[in-house]
C-alpha cells in the first residue's frame, strides 16, 4: 500500500494516493479495481482516466443498468443520496426513471431494494448496490465487489471503459464540477445547523441563479436530512454536521464551471 494524502496507510479505494500502485498499472488492463477493507466500497481504474471519480461511475452505472436490465420493474426508480452528483438526476430523467433522493446513509435504500421499487442505489462515497437481473433483491447494503464486476460487464459489452462512457455523458448533459470540504464547527454550531428550516434562508438567488429548492427534508422519503441543501438550476450546495467530529461537511456542485463553483463555496 502507498500512503494516503496525510501520510497514513488507509484502505481508501477512492483515494488516488492509496490507489497509486494500481493507477500506475492502468494501461496493462482493460479495467482494474479495488475495494476497501470490508469490500463495501469500490474503486474503478480505467485506461482512459485512471481512477474514476465515484460520482462519475455512479452516473455511468445508472445509464447502463437501466438500459440493460429488462427484468427490472418498469417503475423501478434510481436512488441517490442528496449529496451525490446531480448528473444522476439528468441521466435518470433521460431514461424516464423516477429519482428517489434520500438523506446520507445507505439504510434509507433498504426498503426500496427489498421490494424492487429501487433498481439502483448509490452514494457519493463510492457505495452502491443494485437488483438481480430478475428484479429481486441482491443485497440491501453497499457491495463494492458487485460494482467492480459491473465495470467489467460494462467494458466487455460496450467496448468502452466507464471513463470513456462518462465523457459521453458529459457531452450529453454538461460537465459537473463537484467539491466537498470539511470546516471546523463547534457542538453549538452543529446543533444550530441541524435545526435550520427553509424559512431561515431568506435569499432569493444563489451564485447568480434563482433558488429553486431549500431542503431540510429529503424529497424521496421526507426524512430529516440533518442539515440543509439549497438548489438552483445551475448547481447546489449542502451543509450537514459530522456525527463523529467537530466539523461541518460542505458539498457544492456546479454545471457552469469552476468559477461558478467558487461562488457557491462563498455563499454557505
Amino acid at each position: 500500500m502507498t500512503v494516503d494524502h496525510d501520510g497514513r496507510i488507509r484502505m481508501d479505494c477512492s483515494s488516488p494516493y492509496a490507489m497509486a500502485r494500481l493507477i500506475e498499472l492502468k494501461d496493462n488492463f482493460d479495467i482494474a479495481f479495488g475495494n476497501d477493507s470490508d469490500a463495501d466500497r469500490h474503486g474503478i481504474v480505467t485506461k482512459s482516466v485512471g481512477l474514476l471519480n465515484p460520482n462519475h461511475y455512479l452516473s455511468v452505472a445508472v445509464d447502463y443498468l437501466f438500459q440493460n436490465r429488462p427484468g427490472w420493474r418498469r417503475d423501478a426508480a434510481v436512488g441517490k443520496t442528496l449529496v451525490s452528483t446531480s448528473m444522476i438526476e439528468r441521466v435518470a430523467a433521460s431514461l424516464g426513471r423516477r429519482l428517489s433522493e434520500v438523506p446520507v446513509g445507505f439504510k434509507w435504500f433498504v426498503d426500496g431494494l427489498l421490494d424492487g421499487s429501487l433498481g439502483f442505489a448509490g452514494e457519493e462515497s463510492a457505495g452502491a448496490s443494485f437488483l438481480r437481473r430478475d428484479g429481486t433483491v441482491w443485497t440491501t447494503d453497499k457491495d463494492g465487489i458487485l460494482m467492480n464486476f459491473l465495470a467489467c460487464e460494462i467494458t466487455a459489452k460496450t467496448k468502452k471503459d466507464p471513463g470513456e462512457l462518462y465523457r459521453e455523458i458529459e457531452e450529453r448533459f454538461g460537465k459537473a464540477f463537484y467539491e466537498r470540504i470539511d470546516v471546523p464547527a463547534s457542538p453549538e454550531q452543529k446543533a444550530a445547523l441541524k435545526k435550520l428550516s427553509p424559512q431561515h434562508i431568506t435569499a432569493k438567488d444563489l451564485a447568480g441563479d434563482p433558488i429553486t429548492a431549500k431542503l431540510t427534508r429529503a424529497p424521496g422519503n421526507d426524512a430529516d436530512i440533518g442539515g440543509l441543501k439549497v438548489v438552483t438550476q445551475g448547481g447546489w450546495f449542502a451543509a450537514r454536521p459530522s456525527g463523529t467530529e467537530d466539523i461541518c461537511k460542505i458539498y457544492t456542485e456546479s454545471f457552469r464551471g469552476e468559477e461558478h463553483l467558487k461562488e457557491f463555496r462563498k455563499r454557505p
